[in-house]
């Protein structure tokens, strides 16, 4: 999905709202996604597109659901 980014937009609050979650590396799945992209700091520039690659969701080690993730 292509993501246009918003005034005070950061990549972790992005990830967060798209994801549901900034655990299991979906930062750094972004940032993989967006070469270059970690070189516009911390708040990023209005209107910049971002990629948000589709991410499998992480199951748990013993096969058992967690409700909180």
């Amino acid at each position: 999905m292509l993501y246009r980014s918003k005034q005070h937009d950061v990549l972790d609050n992005i990830c967060k709202a798209f994801y549901g979650t900034t655990e299991n590396k979906t930062v750094e799945m972004v940032l993989e996604a967006n070469p270059g992209l970690a070189d516009h700091g911390t708040h990023l520039p209005i209107g910049l597109a971002i990629e948000l690659p589709e991410i499998e969701p992480k199951q748990a080690e013993n096969g058992a659901v967690n409700l909180w993730d």
